[in-house]
């Protein structure tokens, strides 16, 4: 497997503490910075409301294999939960896109800390994105 990371994250955002539990919910403009190899990437994406950010939570423990979510206090297996902390860890981010400024997308609803390496961009399609009655079983 070979990753490339395609830019970097900009946020206000220096430790976990400071960022958002999800990002849908923060007002606060970030920006995915393309790097100039990739920038050709980008065209046509100014077309986009909404956009897929996946980056490298490059800051995360990748030894874990249990999480005790905030909300819920009980331990889950990684795989069944959010944590940031897991053997692989891509985060995903859903954000609007508000502008495009050269190699930058200034967006907002991340939650990615300051410098966190940007992996892929992708277009988010509401018809096929969104699932409305998927469920994680163990929040009830």
């Amino acid at each position: 497997m070979n990753l490339k990371q395609i830019g970097v994250i900009h946020t206000p955002y220096k430790a976990r503490s400071e960022a958002p539990f999800q990002g849908r919910h923060s007002t606060e403009i970030c920006e995915a910075e393309v790097f100039d190899e990739f920038l050709p990437g980008l065209a046509d994406v100014e077309g986009c409301t909404h956009l897929i950010l996946l980056y490298w939570l490059d800051r995360a423990d990748r030894s874990m294999l249990k999480a005790f979510p905030p909300h819920d206090g009980k331990e889950h297996g990684v795989f069944a939960t959010r944590s940031p902390n897991r053997p692989n860890p891509i985060g995903v981010g859903i954000v609007e896109l508000l502008a495009v400024e050269g190699r930058r997308l200034r967006v907002r609803g991340l939650d990615a800390l300051e410098g966190t390496p940007l992996i892929d961009i992708k277009p988010y399609f509401s018809e096929v994105d969104s699932i409305p009655d998927a469920i994680v079983g163990w929040r009830k």
